[in-house]
């Protein structure tokens, strides 16, 4: 090769090795630029979605934290997104997907407190009560004076007549929290269902002294009171609810049922039409107004 040549090869190639590291350099810029977008991208569609919701915009908010999961699905704080995209579902009627992101959440945090009582609650409002019983166990275990869990146990132990277990968890939200007025009414009605109606009286009676201007309290007196045949004593306390909240429908309704468990119709019509005159459809209360008519 002549001189000439070799100093245009050397040229050439080192033109060549320039060119190669501008290109190289320009890819390690644009894959750092890339980098940067990127989790700008991820905090930047959060922000956005905490803005959507603050407005109410649920479907926007729904899609942007679909995007940030898609974006960075390795991210540490996606479990706390995958709750809130639960949350705000559950809030659009979309249980289904709602229960998909708690589950999701909770694979990557088991032993999250908040998420286990927020799936714990969604599996209770659509009635999976075995499945909801599981993840308030799981929250008990975790932290025994759970108040939400114990109580909403013992309600689903109610709900399947295990009567002394709901008892023994009211009794350990009441050691917690003596006046837990939740767990007083529950321990009435666990009572009440298990026909131990004394006890559920002298409850109810501590309750409406402590209450004495509460008009649910004399009604759910009244309803005790039914079921242990005291229906003067009911018609009483309906009576003196009825003075606390006279636009109660509820409460006429409840007094024409005693009238015609005690044959007086005129008065169970008088006590039906008046519910019906407060609010009740009368369609719903039309076979108790022709029983009160024949």
């Amino acid at each position: 090769m002549e001189p000439l040549d070799c100093i245009t090869f050397a040229k050439a190639n080192s033109f060549i090795v320039y060119s190669k590291m501008k290109i190289l350099v320009f890819i390690l810029t644009l894959f750092s630029c890339c980098i940067q977008l990127f989790a700008q991208t991820y905090d930047e569609r959060i922000a956005r979605a905490m803005d959507a919701i603050e407005k109410d915009s649920l479907f926007l908010a729904e899609q942007l934290l679909k995007d940030a999961l898609n974006d960075d699905p390795a991210n540490m704080n996606n479990s706390l997104l995958l709750s809130n995209l639960g949350t705000i579902q559950r809030r659009m009627g979309k249980n289904k997907d709602a229960l998909e992101s708690y589950t999701l959440a909770l694979n990557k945090t088991p032993h999250s407190i908040k998420m286990l009582l927020n799936r714990a609650s969604l599996y209770l409002e659509m009635d999976y009560l075995s499945k909801a019983y599981g993840d308030y166990c799981s929250v008990i275990d975790l932290d025994p004076e759970n108040v939400e869990a114990l109580q909403f146990r013992a309600y689903i132990y109610i709900r399947q007549r295990q009567y002394n277990d709901a008892r023994n968890d009211y009794h350990t939200l009441l050691e917690t929290e003596p006046g837990n007025r939740t767990a007083r009414i529950g321990m009435v009605m666990a009572n009440q269902k298990d026909k131990r109606f004394r006890e559920a009286l002298e409850e109810l009676n501590r309750m409406i002294t402590d209450y004495p201007q509460d008009a649910s309290l004399l009604k759910a007196r009244a309803e005790l009171e039914v079921d242990m045949n005291s229906m003067d004593l009911a018609l009483l306390d309906l009576e003196n609810a009825a003075k606390m909240t006279p636009n109660d429908p509820d409460i006429y309704v409840m007094c024409g049922e005693i009238y015609l468990a005690q044959g007086k119709k005129r008065e169970a019509y008088v006590a039906f039409e008046k519910a019906i005159e407060l609010g009740i459809p009368r369609p719903q209360l039309q076979d108790k107004l022709k029983a009160s008519k024949k």
